[in-house]
């Protein structure tokens, strides 16, 4: 019987004969180059039975230069390849933080490479009978805010920190008002001294409360409610308590184990933030792409994943959006597709909605926007009208100037982004 196997595809810059460095990456990663004790069994049979193995390589050609610093052969010409490498499931099991371990640990200080990026990671039907993946997903996310056949419309708390509870309500109650569908706390607003998150909640949800009884819209609130285990146990507690719809956890600081205990304890959607993700990715040939981690959070149960937009205010390519947007809700198995909403952000206005949609064809996302609803010259209001009137023009294939001739909200909206 054929033996489940793990797949991770990387790039990788050596100066070393290809071969030789991706054999050295694949014993650093499982049986490595130690001699066995005497009496410990057949090392060859052991081998066999559970080192890596170089599944594909690729030469891809010469690079200039190694992308790293302190790698091997640093004065000898250098070349990238595409690396696939792959590990037996029956030696570590279908555990995401050894798989982490496992496809992320110590092949990243080899000598041999001189720039290591994972790419994609391709995973045995264990690990979706391993783990819940998300709760809501998309058709949960949509259901408890309320909207079908478009893209929700999000706004994120600005500034980042420095309102208190009240005024964090208040800023909410102009949100609700303009018809926002999802509010999210900025990662940086947790529980400080100068805004609890008790006393947030409780404010902002007072608000979200008033707006639903008059007006039967509930806007989705994602809380910010990063802490130790018990700490989110006891914030989602009293989320739940008090009617709200999600939450939110910044992926990076909780970890993977974090993010498990939460969902197996969660009644309500978890939205991932991921701050810090430019530690992984910013680097073409360092760390892990979004695609493969991304990975990890939806199996441990995100619904939606905090993404970048087109034309973003940070340092993401838009053809990196797209891939990452896809790649939320892309199916990791054929029988459990675990798909996630994702989150698009960073600078977006009406503006970027025509690429966003030509590039991945669908609204299954939210698309939040700060100063693209809050700067309107005709008030929040008309900022969330011009988006969704944004998106109405893509999806017929109108363009936007066209389209806002009978829009007097997307026309301004239009001629403000083109005043220095």
């Amino acid at each position: 019987m054929m033996t489940a196997r793990i797949e991770a595809d990387y790039l990788l810059d050596t100066a070393y004969p290809l071969q030789e460095a991706a054999a050295a990456l694949a014993r650093e990663q499982s049986c490595g180059a130690f001699a066995a004790a005497a009496g410990l069994g057949d090392a060859a049979a052991r081998e066999a039975r559970a080192a890596a193995r170089v599944e594909a390589l690729e030469d891809l050609g010469p690079v200039a230069a190694p992308a790293l610093p302190h790698a091997g052969r640093r004065s000898e010409p250098h070349r990238r390849a595409a690396l696939t490498l792959s590990w037996p499931l029956e030696t570590l099991g279908a555990s995401v933080p050894n798989l982490m371990t496992t496809v992320a640990g110590n092949l990243f200080e080899r000598p041999e490479a001189a720039g290591l990026k994972l790419t994609a990671l391709r995973l045995p039907r264990a690990f979706a009978a391993a783990y819940p993946g998300p709760a809501f997903g998309i058709t949960g996310t949509r259901r408890l805010a309320g909207v079908e056949g478009r893209p929700l419309i999000g706004a994120i708390v600005k500034p980042s920190v420095g309102y208190t509870p009240a005024q964090t309500a208040t800023l909410t109650h102009l949100l609700c008002g303009a018809g926002v569908d999802f509010i999210k706390d900025d990662a940086l607003q947790a529980d400080g001294p100068s805004c609890p998150f008790e006393e947030r909640v409780r404010a902002v949800l007072d608000v979200v409360d008033e707006h639903a009884q008059r007006t039967g819209r509930r806007v989705m609130v994602a809380f910010n409610l990063t802490g130790s285990v018990d700490e989110m146990r006891a914030r989602h507690d009293l989320v739940l308590e008090l009617g709200g719809t999600c939450l939110m956890v910044s992926l990076n600081a909780v970890g993977l184990a974090g993010l498990e205990a939460l969902r197996r304890h969660s009644q309500l959607p978890i939205h991932g933030d991921r701050a810090g993700w430019g530690l992984y990715d910013r680097h073409p040939m360092l760390g892990i792409a979004f695609p493969a981690w991304q990975v990890f959070w939806r199996l441990l149960g995100c619904d939606q994943m905090h993404l970048n937009g087109f034309g973003n205010a940070l340092c993401e390519p838009d053809a990196s959006v797209v891939q990452s947007a896809r790649a939320c809700q892309a199916p990791l198995f054929a029988q459990k597709p675990m798909a996630v909403m994702p989150v698009l952000s960073a600078g977006q206005t009406a503006r970027q909605v025509p690429a966003t949609w030509a590039s991945l064809q669908n609204t299954d996302l939210i698309y939040a926007a700060g100063g693209g609803i809050m700067t309107h010259p005709d008030g929040p209001g008309a900022g969330v009208a011009a988006l969704r009137e944004a998106w109405e023009a893509a999806m017929s294939g109108t363009p936007l100037a066209v389209f806002a001739r009978t829009r007097p909200a997307l026309a301004a909206a239009l001629q403000a982004a083109t005043r220095p």
